[in-house]
């Protein structure tokens, strides 16, 4: 199995550390510096929601896609924690949908591969049905289409089938992040307790 560890992710909120602390269990609170912003991200390969602390002095931008893997990292100092969407403050929510759209537009190779590969997940569900709007007839469509020629683009999918690819697939991802669905079609699963 691969690893589900993220090796960028993007900015969807900043922190200063009285917000941030606050949360955190006593224990956890000590161990955690009093002085330094931390941030919400979104991961870029799995839209996991991690909490971070940002080096003294760094600064970052909203949207802002920073390397949060192993070695030496530029602006992120540590990593605190997975966090869950409650845990997000309410202009992070409104800014995680702009920056999960932002991915599903740059990642257009990685969703046409797999609208194209899509398949079932039980006999009688498909996963293509797990986008908003799309029942039996579209998915029907849709596989009728890429019988006949693979999608190429998100462009190519709206015309060959009225479906706009990148609203469904950013609908998608943010009710998996919410952890609204028992199916994880690209996201990783909340955790289950936050720690």
């Amino acid at each position: 199995m691969k690893s589900r560890k993220e090796e960028y992710a993007y900015v969807v909120d900043v922190l200063p550390p009285e917000v941030a602390l606050y949360r955190l269990p006593p224990k956890m609170r000590r161990d955690f510096p009093h002085d330094v912003l931390y941030a919400h991200l979104v991961g870029e390969d799995h839209f996991a929601l991690l909490e971070v602390t940002l080096k003294k002095g760094a600064s970052v931008d909203i949207g802002e896609r920073v390397y949060v893997g192993p070695g030496t990292r530029d602006k992120v100092d540590k990593i605190v924690r997975r966090i869950k969407y409650e845990d997000l403050q309410p202009q992070g929510r409104e800014n995680l949908r702009v920056v999960v759209r932002k991915i599903v537009e740059q990642k257009q190779e990685f969703f046409i591969k797999w609208i194209n590969t899509a398949g079932p997940i039980t006999l009688k569900l498909h996963s293509l049905e797990l986008l908003r709007g799309v029942g039996k007839k579209k998915v029907q469509e849709l596989l009728d289409e890429r019988r006949k020629k693979p999608f190429s683009s998100y462009e190519d999918v709206k015309q060959r089938t009225g479906i706009d690819l990148v609203d469904l697939l950013t609908d998608r991802i943010l009710k998996e992040i919410a952890g609204e669905d028992p199916y994880y079609l690209f996201a990783t699963p909340p955790p289950a307790q936050t720690t």
